[in-house]
């Protein structure tokens, strides 16, 4: 119960309960005898062992002092109130929202059946017993268990999005893994043996070791060329190719997205469509968002992208990170600028390019 993502469905919760022990908390009340107060120990030990249920997740607490409270309850009050018939009631109604498994339905039964019994040795009304704490359980269960049951669903939904939203980036990551892995797998591999063959040539054959040594020079050479070049090809993005990917995987991921764009050319458009995907990581791992916006606008000489979205924790601190810092820096060396802040439950990513 701890895990419920809403405070306000546990208040309900909370409420329920309480409301639950009126009827027998009445009948306790109008006994003239002094047991009286015996039912109203047993009243509030149950009251006590279900709030600690309800916040804690101690299910075995409340199943004791449900136990323990049969003979304070029981024998209390007018018998036309049946005050442990509501106990039993509400034991079942509970007990499919605090156990799990097989558990919560032989408990709900067992605490139905319970109640009749007490009912046959209290007032020998059975029957009216097991009426009684089936409806009450039965009421509880629909007026708590559904809203209980969605929450859940809404909390499967959210771990859903947050899985996808991984998944894209991490698929990203593996595509240039493994364009970075095909350019040097091969290349690495023969300068290691040109290497190893120099070392082996270098005391017999002083010529040849020097002309396998230059070779894995120019191999080495070679391939970091290739991988500039693949890196370079990674960064050069088209930035209305990026604007609808990025659109795209946020849609996907369950976040409604909307672009406003003008046309953009030349290597400021290449610096914004990295800030952009930068910015997409971003929404997609660190925060809870439901809406994207994505604006960008030519004015003064200057194309400014401004990207705002609604999932800021909090709690969370609000330290410029890792990615924030290079992208800046990225920038800075194209006459660029990046800001962001946070305010209203929001955060707004903006980023000037020279045209």
């Amino acid at each position: 119960m701890n895990d419920l993502p809403h405070t306000a469905l546990r208040g309900t919760l909370h409420a329920l309960w309480l409301g639950s022990l009126v009827v027998p908390l009445v009948a306790v009340l109008r006994e003239p005898s002094a047991s009286r107060w015996l039912g109203v120990v047993g009243l509030v030990l149950l009251a006590a062992a279900y709030e600690v249920a309800l916040r804690n997740g101690k299910f075995w607490i409340s199943g004791v002092a449900t136990l323990v409270s049969i003979p304070l309850v029981a024998p209390v009050g007018p018998a036309e109130l049946h005050p442990w018939a509501w106990i039993g009631g509400i034991a079942a109604g509970f007990a499919p929202l605090l156990l799990t498994g097989v558990w919560r339905w032989l408990t709900a039964l067992g605490a139905v059946v319970l109640a009749g019994a007490v009912g046959f040795f209290a007032d020998r009304e059975p029957t009216t017993h097991l009426v009684i704490a089936a409806a009450v359980g039965a009421t509880i269960l629909a007026t708590a268990g559904l809203p209980v049951w969605f929450a859940g669903l809404l909390e499967q939904a959210r771990a859903g999005r947050e899985a996808r939203a991984e998944l894209a980036v991490s698929e990203e990551r593996l595509r240039f893994a493994r364009d970075v892995h095909d350019l040097l797998g091969h290349r690495l591999t023969v300068i290691a043996l040109k290497a190893e063959l120099a070392g082996r040539l270098a005391a017999t054959d002083p010529e040849r070791s020097a002309a396998e040594a230059f070779e894995a020079q120019r191999l080495a050479s070679s391939a970091l060329s290739e991988v500039r070049d693949a890196v370079d090809g990674y960064r050069a993005v088209d930035l209305a190719e990026q604007l609808d990917a990025v659109r795209d995987v946020l849609r996907e991921a369950g976040i409604r997205c909307t672009v406003t764009a003008v046309p953009v050319a030349g290597d400021g458009a290449t610096q914004l469509a990295l800030a952009l995907r930068e910015a997409c990581t971003n929404v997609l791992r660190h925060s809870r968002a439901t809406w994207c916006m994505i604006d960008l606008a030519e004015r003064d000489g200057e194309v400014r992208m401004t990207v705002t979205n609604d999932g800021v924790d909090p709690a969370a601190p609000g330290r410029q990170g890792n990615g924030l810092r290079g992208m800046g820096e990225r920038l800075a060396a194209h006459g660029g600028r990046v800001s962001a802040d946070r305010s209203d439950g929001t955060h707004t990513l903006r980023v000037v390019v020279p045209t």
